[in-house]
């Protein structure tokens, strides 16, 4: 019995949990606190440090705004594009619009306008519910440079959600590309583009090329001769976490401080 004891007390010892001290890996870096955004009531309403492209009365804020028509809270295109007064470089980017209920035309002559990010940069909008056109030029599309990865269009008369993340090309001072602009956007809630590298900007007549410009440009909306609808537009610049290296990455076990070579 004496010897069935032992064996027990030495099992439990055996078994008893291990105070293990693990490493700890450290950046290095000391960050800034991330800026604190109040959300919106639901994902289609601006956070509270977006910029309201439009407010439901009038297109005050925008070039040739006078041109087109603002009715129950809704934007419709009038006669040549529409420039905001307020320029955008990396940004992030809501806009909802429609195509006109009633049918007429067919490819590119069928709800036809487009979005301009930096006024350069399009990424189209048209009725590509059951109408095929080239590829590179339906619906979110970066036109002419890339299809969308879906057709995600809804039926004519229903509202359809852009959420674009941009990231604006820089330059060197001597006018050559340093870095291209990318572009990840979702339509109606599906990735339709993924982190795509621009080549340029988006004309119809000619290869796309990019131009020096400055840091930040204005929002377009396209007149193409089709009274597309536009609601809620509103932006948000965004900016890479601020921080500082303060040492190189090291680990951590306990007071001894390991550097990571």
């Amino acid at each position: 019995m004496r010897h069935a004891f032992l064996f027990l007390s030495a099992l439990c010892v055996t078994l008893a949990p291990m105070t293990v001290v693990a490493d700890e890996y450290l950046t290095g870096i000391q960050w800034a606190e991330p800026s604190i955004v109040q959300p919106g009531a639901t994902n289609a309403d601006p956070p509270s440090d977006a910029v309201s492209l439009f407010n439901g009365e009038d297109l005050k804020n925008w070039k040739n705004g006078e041109n087109w028509t603002v009715k129950d809270g809704i934007v419709y295109a009038g006669k040549g594009p529409i420039t905001s007064t307020e320029e955008f470089g990396d940004c992030q980017v809501h806009l909802e619009w429609s195509s006109p209920v009633e049918v007429k035309g067919s490819g590119q002559g069928r709800g036809n306008s487009g979005m301009f990010l930096m006024g350069i940069y399009e990424m189209q909008i048209l009725d590509s519910f059951e109408n095929p056109t080239y590829f590179d030029g339906q619906a979110a599309s970066i036109y002419k440079q890339t299809p969308p990865m879906a057709n995600v269009m809804r039926k004519p008369g229903e509202w359809n959600v852009y959420d674009v993340i941009w990231t604006a090309p820089r330059f060197n001072e001597d006018g050559s590309l340093k870095s291209p602009a990318f572009i990840t956007a979702l339509h109606n809630g599906v990735v339709v583009l993924n982190h795509f590298e621009l080549l340029g900007d988006t004309p119809f007549n000619r290869p796309p090329q990019y131009t020096k410009h400055a840091e930040v440009g204005p929002i377009s909306l396209q007149d193409h001769g089709n009274p597309v609808r536009f609601r809620n537009l509103w932006v948000r610049p965004i900016s890479a976490p601020q921080g500082e290296r303060v040492r190189e990455p090291y680990l951590r076990n306990g007071d001894l401080e390991t550097p990571i070579k």
